[in-house]
Parts: structure tokens; C-alpha cells; sequence
């Protein structure tokens, strides 16, 4: 990997619902939501409302939906949030009793995206020999594994030395006892 990375991806918080109180049956509706996603750094989250707003909190305030001290409130209809680190986020609803009511989101933001690498062209082939490595753990498996094998092997053929001679020495004193 070179460094770059691949588009960030925008998210429409809760999908086609937006931003809102959820029913009562559905209060779980953005921590599923959540959990569908995968974020990114340079992702970014965009809050559609009506009537409503969006604070940033911190755990605490997310947890006990406490909407007096927030990192940043946004009440503008429509709220596109960047994500700029990785880590959690927190976001609750500043309407009274929305948070109360399931109106919280709380996601993971992952490290930057990883770029998928293209195949080398035609004119730019790879160069030969300079093949990544195994990693370091297997090559003790595989060293292990072909130390297992020899000894075998040794032990095999001392073996079967051994016998051969036996054979030989005891052909030996057979052919001098005659008859």
C-alpha cells in the first residue's frame, strides 16, 4: 500500500426514516443502523430533520441523555458531520425526550480506507525475486515441520541400516558353519 486511500463514503443517518423519534415498537432503529455501517476516517454522516437537532456528547451525556453540555449542536435541517478520527462517536437528539426515546447514535470509526491494489500493467511489471516473505511466526512452523521430517528420515534409515547388518552378519555365521 502506497499510502492512498480509496473515496470516503457518505451515510444518511437512519436511510430513508432520517433523523426523527422513533416509534415506540423501533427505538433501536440507529444502533442497528450502526451496526449495518462500517466507518471510516474521511467518512461522513449526514442528519436530515425537521423540527429537531443534532448534539454531540460525550459518553456520559450519550449514556443519560444529557443535552446541556454538547461538543457541537447542529439545528439546521440538514447536518453533514465528518468524520475526521477514528474512534467512537456520539450523537443524541436535542429535543426533549427524543434521546429518552431511542434517538441516540453511537458508531465506531475505523482507521482510513484501505485502497484496493490494482495488478501491475504490461509495462510495469513486477520484479523478480523481491516476493514478500512469510511472516515470521511461519517460518518457526515450517522449520519445526522439516526438522520433524529429517529426524525421522535419520532415525528410518538407521533403522533399517542396522537390520541389513544384522541380516549380513547372521548370513555370515550361517555360510562359515557348513555342513
Amino acid at each position: 500500500m502506497n499510502g492512498s486511500v480509496e473515496a470516503s463514503k457518505h451515510f444518511r443517518v437512519g436511510d430513508h426514516i432520517g433523523w426523527q423519534q422513533p416509534s415506540t415498537n423501533k427505538t433501536a432503529i440507529y444502533s442497528q443502523w450502526a451496526t449495518s455501517k462500517r466507518f471510516h476516517v474521511g467518512d461522513s454522516l449526514s442528519f436530515e430533520y425537521q423540527n429537531d437537532s443534532v448534539l454531540v456528547v460525550e459518553k456520559w451525556d450519550y449514556y443519560h441523555c444529557n443535552t446541556n453540555k454538547p461538543i457541537s449542536s447542529f439545528n439546521n435541517g440538514k447536518t453533514v458531520f465528518n468524520l475526521d478520527r477514528p474512534g467512537l462517536f456520539y450523537f443524541i437528539s436535542g429535543a426533549p425526550d427524543h434521546c429518552k426515546r431511542g434517538q441516540k447514535l453511537l458508531i465506531q470509526v475505523m482507521s482510513l480506507h484501505p485502497r484496493a491494489e490494482s495488478p501491475p500493467s504490461i509495462a510495469n511489471p513486477p520484479e523478480v525475486g523481491l516476493a514478500p516473505g512469510p511472516h515470521p511466526s511461519s517460518g518457526l512452523v515450517v522449520t519445526m515441520t522439516l526438522s520433524s521430517v529429517f529426524v525421522a528420515l535419520i532415525v528410518t534409515v538407521v533403522t533399517l541400516v542396522l537390520k541389513e547388518q544384522g541380516r549380513d552378519s547372521g548370513q555370515s555365521s550361517d555360510e562359515n558353519e557348513g555342513p
